[in-house]
């Protein structure tokens, strides 16, 4: 579990509300890092991902579930944030298309790529959960 409590997880929730991209690190089945810019929302005290079932992601998710997730830095290499846990397929979520705050944060986005919320869904139809076990950062 992480603190969002103390002075820096503070900081780090203001930024898992307003980012717009996360870097989620999945490990191939050879063991090379496979890092993924990736939408998200931050709910329950973890990352919901929607990705297509085709992916690298997917696949790499099914041999190892281990994963590394970090937001860009600043301009100077400063304001780091990385997060570490493991990722499963939430059988549970509703697809993008039926979950309101997705749909708030990435209406807009999901219509810059020239789809709907429906084809959105449709397309991006897996959700990964990642609840984070450690956070550092600095």
């Amino acid at each position: 579990m992480i603190d969002l409590t103390a002075e820096f997880g503070t900081h780090v929730a203001h930024r898992l509300r307003m980012e717009q991209v996360v870097w989620l690190t999945t490990i191939s089945p050879g063991g090379a890092p496979q890092p993924n810019p990736v939408w998200f929302l931050w709910e329950d005290d973890s990352f919901l991902i929607y990705t297509l079932p085709d992916s690298v992601k997917i696949r790499n998710l099914k041999q190892n579930n281990h994963v590394s997730l970090h937001f860009n830095c600043d301009e100077w290499g400063g304001d780091v944030v990385i997060f570490t846990g493991e990722a499963i397929i939430d059988q549970a979520a509703p697809p993008a298309n039926q979950h309101p705050a997705y749909l708030e944060k990435y209406r807009g986005g999901i219509a810059d790529i020239e789809m709907t919320p429906e084809s959105f869904a449709t397309a991006y139809s897996v959700p990964v959960r990642v609840k984070p076990a450690r956070m550092r950062g600095f």
